[in-house]
């Protein structure tokens, strides 16, 4: 009778083990997790008693077999930390706090999950025996609302820069045959929720993608492991040979953290710091020397400054009139593009017409650090670079053109920056996918493209760049290039080199240094359109491109933004809109109680609607207790300091 009993005991607690259901709550007790384990790993997640979204299939493949989840223990925690972020793109301080729960799986495999009060993550760990494993896939299925929109940018191949606009689309009318889309993905859920699905603490992986399951919701999708690639230029590769596996890696790690924040209103997408909370953070001892700041840039205008008294082109006394044009105004940096070294495969040897190692030293003396461009395959093949540039003093280097998000490629970000920050050189990455956690880790990684930005022209619109804060700036960092002076609207676009040109008013233009978030923030017009219009430069580049503060006053997704920013005592708020246009009105009550302001303001002009050029400056004293009232014209904003 004993032995039955134990058997019977012993067998209840293998199902106990095998099998079960297991809950995870917020730390408000609000959002929960729910878990289940059969033969599957299943989730669900619920806000105040709603199901927002559930998830099946989720495993991680260590063999070419499916993956069984065998629960062998359960262990509980909860943290409650304040992360101070190097480069603060949001705030000055971010809040950790969540509860979380740790399924032990058999076969050396674990899953975490997070319970936050605006979202939840999970992540799979392995504490194989081993040095290495090969990941052949990580799967899961996200079930989504049937009446859902999904707000996406849809790349046809995994070779993607991440410059596809936004596309719209409802859930139920995306097929399994339709392209995928890349992270961040925004779901509407159309029950007063909205989702924004993205990963964070990326290291030796593969990017995530997402395909379509049937009108179903979205499947986990990743780019293989590159065994061959050809060249096809002097900064592209084709990949022609894949492997079977994702990854080749430790066999004891953590995986990317895969989380999801959950709103009910649009401004907190802006303000959420998801990628922040659940990335790796920085061990380096020394960080004084990263400065984060604006840069004057000379590409987008085709380095071509006029009423001077030289032949302006990549030459000496152009890049030195850079110089003085950013030390004049207070920009820290300079970036020489493309063209200043005599090939693009020579990192070590500018054009003849140009002195860099002068040009250093000149600006040195100007307190302006000069950055340095470079195709990726150029620095894969020449990476004592580093070595070299702190020699000769150079601030920073744009690397360009990754336009893969395989593990090899994610690997070489990493390398780079751990490179670069061994060199006291800072990085801004373009044609790059989009920040996942490595820039907390190297906070030297100060900015990522990826982006429709203002280079793509008539193609980089208000109503796309609107969706912008709420997706690609919600995870991270992003290189923009704002700073257009000549603006257009629409229907009158034009633009012949070296006038370039943008759509949107001049307003919405230098409201984006307020509204966009960058380490390196650029300053992308002719130095000579800027010296022209000095109140307008003066506003721009005295806003700043890392803040204490982040307050979103008012908000409807791809409608309008106005958010206001503090850094120390100054508060500054940028305002934008698309199309349609949007009269707004906010408090002023985020100002100090009982002090008087000046607030000096950028709106719109009464024509604007028509020459996008036109807008109108106001000075005034103000308080908290005031409202603000401006009229945005279709594709217009405004722009205002505290001080």
């Amino acid at each position: 009778m004993k032995k039955i009993v134990s058997f019977l005991l012993l067998a209840f607690w293998q199902v106990c083990l095998y099998a079960g259901n297991y809950e995870v709550l917020s730390p408000n007790g609000k959002l929960k997790v729910a878990l289940s384990v059969s033969d599957v790993l299943g989730m669900e997640v619920f806000y105040d008693g709603q199901l927002l979204f559930s998830a099946s299939n989720m495993g991680l493949c260590l063999q070419q077999t499916s993956f069984k989840p065998l629960v062998r223990s359960v262990k509980r925690s909860s943290a409650n930390e304040t992360i101070t972020p190097v480069v603060p793109l949001k705030f000055a301080s971010v809040l950790n706090h969540y509860n979380a729960i740790r399924l032990n799986l058999k076969e050396n495999l674990a899953v975490e999950f997070r319970a936050y009060d605006d979202g939840m993550a999970y992540r799979f760990v392995t504490n194989g025996k081993g040095k290495k494993v090969f990941v052949y896939d990580e799967t899961v299925d996200f079930n989504l609302p049937e009446e859902a929109v999904l707000h996406l940018q849809q790349p046809v191949t995994f070779k993607t820069p991440y410059e596809e606009p936004y596309s719209h689309v409802a859930l139920k009318e995306w097929k399994e045959t339709s392209k995928f889309a890349l992270l961040p993905l925004l779901v509407d859920t159309r029950k007063g929720v909205k989702l924004l699905f993205s990963e964070s603490d990326l290291h030796d992986y593969p990017c995530m993608f997402l395909k379509a399951r049937a009108g179903r919701g979205v499947s986990a999708l990743f780019p293989r492991y590159p065994l061959e690639t050809k060249p096809i230029s002097d900064r592209s590769i084709n990949v022609v040979r894949e492997a079977d596996y994702l990854a080749e890696t430790q066999a004891k790690r953590t995986y990317p953290w895969r989380y999801v924040v959950v709103v009910r209103e649009d401004g907190d997408l802006v303000e959420n710091t998801f990628t922040c909370r659940l990335a790796t953070q920085t061990t380096m001892e020394d960080t004084s020397w990263i400065r984060p700041g604006q840069v004057s840039w000379e590409w987008w205008h085709h380095t071509s400054p006029y009423y001077v008294d030289f032949v302006v082109g990549r030459n000496q006394e152009t890049y030195q009139y850079y110089i003085d044009f950013a030390s004049s105004c207070h920009i820290p940096y300079v970036l020489f593009d493309e063209g200043w070294a005599k090939s693009t495969t020579n990192p070590y040897e500018s054009v003849d017409a140009l002195d860099i190692h002068a040009l250093i030293a000149y600006g040195k003396k100007k307190n302006v650090g000069v950055l340095l461009w470079l195709p990726w395959t150029t620095v894969e093949k020449n990476f004592d670079l580093f070595k070299e540039y702190e020699k000769w003093g150079v601030a920073g280097v744009k690397i360009d053109f990754m336009d893969h998000s395989d593990q090899w490629m994610v690997n070489y970000y990493e390398r780079v920056a751990q490179e670069a920050a061994k060199h006291h050189l800072l990085v801004n990455f373009h044609g790059s996918f989009k920040p996942a956690g490595l820039e907390y880790m190297y906070p030297n990684v100060l900015s990522y493209e990826g982006v429709l930005g203002m280079e793509q022209g008539e193609f980089c619109t208000p109503a796309n760049s609107l969706y912008h804060p709420f997706m690609r700036n919600a995870v991270g960092p992003m290189d923009y290039t704002p700073g257009s002076m000549l603006s257009m609207q629409p229907e009158y676009f034009v633009r012949h080199y070296p006038n370039n040109a943008s759509v949107g008013t001049r307003a919405y233009q230098m409201a984006l240094y307020v509204a966009f978030e960058s380490g390196f923030q650029m300053v992308a017009d002719n130095p000579t359109f800027y010296l022209k219009e000095k109140e307008c430069t003066d506003f721009m580049t005295s806003v700043p491109v890392t803040w204490d503060e982040t307050r979103v006053l008012a908000a409807s997704l791809g409608e309008y933004l106005v958010v206001a920013k503090r850094k120390g005592e100054q508060w500054f708020i940028g305002g934008i809109t698309a199309e349609e246009g949007k009269e707004i009105e906010v408090s002023l009550d985020f100002l100090h109680p009982n002090r008087s302001y000046e607030m000096t303001l950028f709106k719109d002009g009464l024509n604007a609607g028509l020459q996008a050029l036109d807008y109108k400056k106001e000075v005034k004293a103000v308080s908290e207790s005031e409202t603000l009232k401006v009229k945005m014209v279709r594709n217009g904003g405004f722009a205002a300091v505290f001080k």
